[in-house]
């Protein structure tokens, strides 16, 4: 058998038989668009607040990867905290990504995590990076040009409701984006949803974790719009969802979890 023939399919192509339907059929008419990603959400999704009103202006994701998320990791995970390249090995770990997986990364700006779990799946594997914000897609299709493997794909929609085939994904990430969702448990459902058994979730979001921050925290929460979760509600969750193996790790106002997808 020659090369050509063992080669890959085109990312876009890969990516397109993971979704559903309606979003395969809605990818097959749009195609990637200039921009360099697939836009299979029409309108905009409602803002929950300040935080997430940032995250489509122009300035926000272009100074995202380098200036943006490494300050307000900071911010949130404390002086001793994981950085930026720790939290990418902490989610490569969680997921446990191999050659030829296909790894969804929710919520994933302009594709910083998306990339380099890339390079983790290989030529063979692929990475499907989603976001709303058109802003965020746009900057990480810059980004895409620059970017040597083909196996990545950026697509525009609702971490609520993705456009995707049931247990089409092997992994699922979604890093510092789960509180600021309208519905963070519909997105858990939808993650679970499009896990195959035994694929592994890594997540990391916000966690109260002081006492005196109780009564502080619906003032946050209404001002940031960025949700403060309770101490076990995200295990609590995820263990309802029919995850085992579920790993904590905590750092500052930041959880780090990940588990694995029960299988049968």
């Amino acid at each position: 058998m020659s090369a050509a023939e063992t080669a890959p399919a085109p990312a876009l192509e890969r990516a397109i038989d993971l979704l559903d339907e309606p979003g395969a059929a809605l990818a097959r008419e749009r195609g990637l668009n200039e921009s360099g990603y697939l836009d299979l959400l029409d309108g905009e999704l409602a803002s929950t607040g300040p935080t997430q009103d940032l995250m489509v202006t122009r300035l926000v994701p272009a100074i995202y990867e380098r200036y943006w998320r490494p300050a307000l990791g900071r911010l949130m995970k404390g002086a001793t905290g994981p950085g930026m390249a720790e939290e990418i090995r902490i989610a490569r770990l969680l997921l446990g990504l191999g050659e030829g997986n296909a790894v969804l990364d929710i919520a994933c700006g302009p594709g910083n995590f998306t990339r380099e779990f890339a390079r983790a799946v290989g030529p063979s594997g692929l990475a499907v990076g989603v976001d709303a914000s058109r802003t965020m897609l746009e900057r990480g299709g810059e980004e895409l040009r620059e970017f040597v493997p083909a196996n990545v794909v950026l697509v525009r929609g609702d971490a609520t409701a993705l456009p995707l085939r049931d247990a089409s994904f092997d992994a699922v990430s979604c890093f510092a984006a789960l509180h600021l969702f309208a519905d963070p448990f519909a997105a858990l459902d939808e993650m679970r949803r499009v896990l195959e058994p035994g694929g592994r979730i890594a997540l990391m979001t916000s966690v109260r974790r002081e006492v005196t921050l109780r009564p502080l925290k619906p003032v946050i929460e209404r001002v940031s719009g960025m949700r403060i979760f309770e101490g076990q509600e995200i295990v609590d969750a995820l263990s309802a969802r029919g995850f085992t193996e579920i790993h904590r790790r905590l750092s500052g106002l930041v959880q780090f979890v990940g588990g694995r997808l029960a299988a049968g």
